[in-house]
């Protein structure tokens, strides 16, 4: 059952075409991998389908319902969570109040509030650093606590925007678990953006890959990786496909 729908999504800023009539369903349940060239529109379509920009044309179909002029908060409470490249929590406050923060998107009580953010932080391997002010947190943490944060406002779908860039070799594992343990133990399905093709390779049930805002490619991982026109667009002709499937 598809619980997301983009149907022929077109964004443009004035004269440049950042999404080209891209078009994919996201099933119920499942990791769907977006991938393709920095500048190709991967985060301008997360961008669309929570209304931080309007599109253009085409339409956003959730769980049924036309979400396409609907506001950013509106999606929020519809269960649409997401995080954002670039991390911007609260820097001087704790990492439970960032969390508690993004509770109230759903929770109408502090308690209520509190109880989600502990079961989130906890959730994001973030218990040593519940009390301490999010402005000191490594980078590492500061990627958990944006996932937090986003689970938080208890998704039904989330959209994971690069939550693995600048993570060292043992916390990519760790981020690879959480990811994983959020479809698995959360029953939240997720559409992720990522440039690190162990990350997206390896979780991935299917990848939709976009060129110059236009669709390239849709299929399964190895499908995917060994296409002509992905590898000649974003991966390259020195890629290693077993490498990555396998890693």
């Amino acid at each position: 059952m598809s619980i997301l729908t983009i149907d022929k999504l077109v964004k443009t800023f004035g004269g440049l075409m950042a999404v080209d009539h891209v078009s994919f369903e996201v099933q119920e349940g499942e990791i769907f991998g977006l991938i393709g060239p920095n500048g190709s529109g991967k985060t301008t379509t997360f961008n669309l389908i929570n209304h931080y920009y309007p599109a253009t044309s085409g339409r956003i179909i959730f769980k049924g319902q036309d979400i396409t002029d609907k506001k950013t908060f509106e999606i929020a409470r519809l269960g649409v969570g997401r995080t954002f490249q670039v991390v911007k929590p609260l820097k001087r406050l704790t990492v439970e109040d960032n969390v508690m923060a993004a509770a109230f998107a759903r929770e109408s009580s502090f308690a209520g509030a509190r109880k989600v953010a502990q079961e989130m932080i906890e959730f994001c391997r973030l218990d040593d650093w519940a009390q301490f002010k999010a402005g000191g947190l490594p980078i590492a943490g500061r990627k958990r606590l944006e996932i937090a944060r986003a689970l938080a406002t208890r998704p039904s779908l989330l959209l994971l925007d690069e939550t693995a860039a600048g993570l060292n070799p043992s916390e990519l594992d760790e981020a690879i678990e959480i990811i994983q343990g959020i479809r698995s133990k959360l029953g939240i399905t997720i559409v992720i953006v990522e440039h690190i093709m162990k990350v997206i390779m390896g979780i991935s049930d299917r990848i939709h890959a976009i060129a110059h805002g236009a669709t390239i490619a849709e299929g399964k991982p190895a499908e995917v990786a060994a296409d002509p026109t992905v590898i000649e667009a974003y991966l390259g002709s020195d890629y290693n496909v077993e490498k990555f499937l396998n890693a």
